[in-house]
């Protein structure tokens, strides 16, 4: 079993896809998860690769938000589409970055992802309210490379 497969519990997975769907509730944004082992290149160009490969830049407003972990390397980043990057404030990645690394650093990493996912949720909130006619574009689950 590779070390993605050990990172999280099916349950764990759950819960994360639990507050993806909870932070899209009242947004158009849309969140997603990716685990993968390691990465070959720097950690940003492959979380931009991934935010490609998933299509997360195809979503009406550019409102797409990746959280993207490299397991084995200890390393991840979150990205944010050029729609929601114009609007959030300056430290906003990096005080969610924070919340989650020390989650992180305590072993807690379900939680860390959950807690970074529920401040994107309210931050997609602010700038990108849900409207009737919003639709999932995306779906919920966590990737996996």
């Amino acid at each position: 079993m590779s070390t993605v497969e050990d990172f999280l519990t099916p349950e764990e997975e759950q819960e994360i896809v639990q507050a993806i769907i909870k932070a899209e509730r009242d947004t158009s944004g849309e969140i997603r998860v990716h685990i993968e082992r390691i990465a070959s290149i720097s950690h940003f160009d492959r979380a931009l690769e991934v935010f490609y490969m998933l299509e997360m830049d195809k979503t009406k407003q550019q409102n797409g938000v990746l959280i993207y972990i490299a397991v084995d390397d200890h390393q991840f980043v979150i990205y944010g589409d050029k729609g929601i990057n114009e609007v959030v404030p300056g430290n906003f990645w990096e005080s969610t970055k924070n919340v989650m690394q020390s989650l992180f650093k305590e072993g807690k990493f379900k939680q860390g992802i959950v807690e970074g996912v529920l401040q994107a949720g309210k931050e997609l909130k602010e700038h990108f309210p849900w409207t009737s006619d919003d639709e999932n574009e995306l779906p919920n689950e966590v990737s996996k490379g």
